[in-house]
């Protein structure tokens, strides 16, 4: 893995892109037609480019986290690209502001793009790079079955596993009645088949009395896990549930920073994990907390970020799950396919980013 020269950081590049979505999220978290991205280009003074991308939700995002971007860049002019100290440093410059929300945003995205630029510098993958290997990662499709009126959902769900012929999809859950849920889990179930496995995703959408009622109602319904039914950050009732329920119960995509991610852990908030490349640190974060997860025994899926976390996933030690979405393939110069039901992590440098301009001209905002 010896890198042929070592890099120095030179200046930074941030755009921002908001995508229209071929089927918009409909969620308890809210309603969204566009998904916006914040483009990161971190440039080396050897002339090596590391690419990455935030996923921030919201498109006005970009006025606090880019001016974050890019006071954490001016920091490192003229440094050396060494990840783990550009890690260090941005959490400690950012100390008096907290370890979580925008400058973790701001430190995950820095970071994605120096280890693709240090891949790149190697010419290796980054899943090598990290010491794993490249090739196949079990894929669910997450791209529809939004709480969607109930006649809608079985000619999605046959829809999500015919684009990749999948093995798994999710469905969202929490409807205001229960009968509800179980007739959007009969018609998925009526049009997919019993051998697909369906995860499904609350949104923190539940009370502890709500998702207890829930839950166990549903908890027969050979469903692959039930994701943050509560508020992520109450890890006791989190907790209770994944004492109480035989279903696994999924968090981890709401956790900032691997320290946090240790404390879910210890308290025993959840059978199975998912960081968010976003929220946990970037890739540096990524592998402290696939760590932690491999250590304890908990299966470890990811969420959003494809491109990216399928790498991470190759060098996980309790690598579950890739979540896959297509909502930022117009603007990736080659997106990662997905053929029955495994995304392949191609063997060329890098993460594998590299952009589509037309494309980033085109939903530029």
């Amino acid at each position: 893995m010896q890198i042929k020269e070592k890099l120095t950081f030179e200046s930074i590049e941030v755009r921002s892109v908001s995508i229209p979505m071929k089927r918009p999220i409909v969620a308890k978290v809210g309603t969204f037609t566009e998904w916006p991205f914040i483009l990161i280009d971190v440039k080396t003074r050897e002339g090596i480019i590391g690419r990455s991308y935030l996923e921030p939700y919201l498109k006005d995002a970009i006025r606090y986290v880019g001016p974050a971007l890019i006071d954490l860049a001016a920091k490192f002019k003229g440094r050396q690209l060494a990840p783990l100290d550009l890690f260090r440093d941005s959490i400690g410059a950012l100390h008096l502001l907290g370890r979580q929300g925008v400058s973790m945003i701001a430190t995950a995205g820095l970071d994605m793009a120096i280890w693709d630029a240090l891949a790149k510098a190697a010419g290796l993958p980054l899943a090598e790079m990290l010491g794993g290997s490249v090739g196949k990662v079990r894929t669910y499709n997450t791209n529809g079955l939004w709480l969607l009126p109930l006649d809608k959902l079985a000619k999605e769900a046959a829809e999500l596993v015919a684009e990749g012929n999948f093995s798994a999809i999710k469905i969202r859950l929490g409807r205001t009645a229960l009968k509800d849920d179980l007739k959007a889990l009969e018609l998925v179930r009526g049009a997919i088949g019993t051998d697909i496995e369906l995860m499904c995703d609350f949104n923190q959408g539940q009370t502890l009395q709500e998702a207890l009622s829930r839950c166990h109602a549903l908890d027969d319904q050979g469903l692959y896990w039930f994701e943050e039914p509560v508020v992520y950050d109450n890890y006791a009732h989190s907790a209770q549930l994944a004492r109480e329920l035989r279903t696994p119960v999924q968090i981890g995509e709401n956790i900032y920073g691997p320290r946090s991610f240790l404390d879910a852990v210890r308290a025993g908030a959840a059978d199975l994990y998912m960081p968010d490349l976003m929220r946990i640190g970037g890739v540096t974060g990524w592998m402290r907390a696939a760590a932690i997860a491999g250590a304890a025994g908990h299966p470890l899926s990811s969420h959003l970020y494809p491109e990216v976390s399928a790498h991470l996933l190759r060098a996980s030690e309790s690598a579950d799950w890739l979540e896959w979405r297509d909502w930022g393939n117009p603007i990736i110069a080659e997106p990662f396919e997905v053929k029955d039901g495994y995304a392949t992590v191609p063997a060329r440098p890098g993460n594998g980013i590299e952009w589509n301009e037309d494309a980033v001209r085109r939903y530029a905002y």
